[in-house]
C-alpha cells in the first residue's frame, strides 16, 4: 500500500486511462523516494521492496537443458523479455529472470513491469497450454490483456513521468536524449510520447529545432 502525497492535475495526461496509470506511477515513484519528476528510477533498487529476487541467467543455466538454452538464447531470444516463477522461494521472494540478450534499457522496462504487477496486486498470469487451434496455434487461456497493459503502462509511466516528458518535449529534446536521461529505450520514450498525446508537440518542437541548425 502506498500513499500519494500530492498530484498536480496539470501534470497528468489528457486521457482518463492515462491519468489513472500516471497516478499509480506517481505513487510508485514516491514509494521509491523520488521527489523530482526528472529523477531516474532504478527498478533494480525497487525490486527488493516488491520482494523480488532478480537472478542472473547464468545462475539458472545449470538447471536448463542444452536444447532449452539454445532456444531461449537463439531462435526465441526476441520472443521473451522476462518472467517470474509462479512459486515463491523459501525466503518468500519471487524469482525474476530477465532475457540476457536484451540491453540494460529494455531490461529496466521488463523489470519495472514485473514490479508493477506486485504493487498493483495482480494475480500472476500462467502461460499454460490449454488447447490448440485447428492449425496448431497454441491458445494460452490464463492471460489477461488488461492486466498486462496496466502493468506495462504504469511501469513505463514510473520510468518516464508525464510531467518531465512534457517539459523535455517543450524544450525540443529528442526521444534519444530523453531515453538517455531516464536510462530507458528510445522505443519506450516514443511510446510514452504517443500515448500521452504529445506526438504533435514533439514533432513540431524537434523539427523546429533541427531547422534552425
Amino acid at each position: 500500500m502506498y500513499i500519494i502525497l500530492s498530484v498536480n492535475t496539470e501534470n497528468l495526461p489528457p486521457t482518463q486511462k492515462g491519468r489513472n496509470y500516471e497516478i499509480k506511477a506517481i505513487g510508485l515513484r514516491e514509494f521509491a523516494g523520488l521527489r523530482r519528476d526528472d529523477e531516474r528510477l532504478n527498478p533494480f533498487d525497487l525490486a527488493k521492496y516488491a520482494n523480488l529476487l532478480v537472478a542472473k541467467f547464468e545462475d539458472i543455466e545449470p538447471f536448463l537443458s542444452a536444447e532449452a538454452k539454445a532456444e531461449l538464447l537463439g531462435n526465441s531470444k526476441d520472443k521473451w523479455s522476462g518472467g517470474a516463477c509462479s512459486q515463491t522461494l523459501p525466503s518468500g521472494e519471487k524469482l525474476i529472470i530477465l532475457n540476457p540478450t536484451h540491453g540494460a534499457n529494455r531490461q529496466n522496462a521488463t523489470l519495472m513491469e514485473e514490479i508493477s504487477h506486485v504493487f498493483l496486486g495482480h494475480k500472476p498470469s500462467r502461460l499454460a497450454v490449454e488447447t490448440r487451434t485447428k492449425d496448431g496455434k497454441i491458445i494460452a487461456r490464463d492471460y489477461h490483456a488488461e492486466i498486462e497493459e496496466e502493468a506495462y503502462s504504469v511501469g513505463a509511466a514510473a520510468l518516464v513521468p508525464y510531467s518531465a516528458l512534457k517539459k523535455f518535449v517543450s524544450q525540443g529534446k529528442t526521444s534519444r536524449e530523453i531515453a538517455r536521461h531516464f536510462n530507458v529505450s528510445r522505443e519506450l520514450v516514443d511510446y510514452r510520447i504517443k500515448i500521452s498525446r504529445l506526438w504533435e508537440t514533439y514533432k513540431n518542437s524537434v523539427f523546429s529545432s533541427e531547422s534552425k541548425l
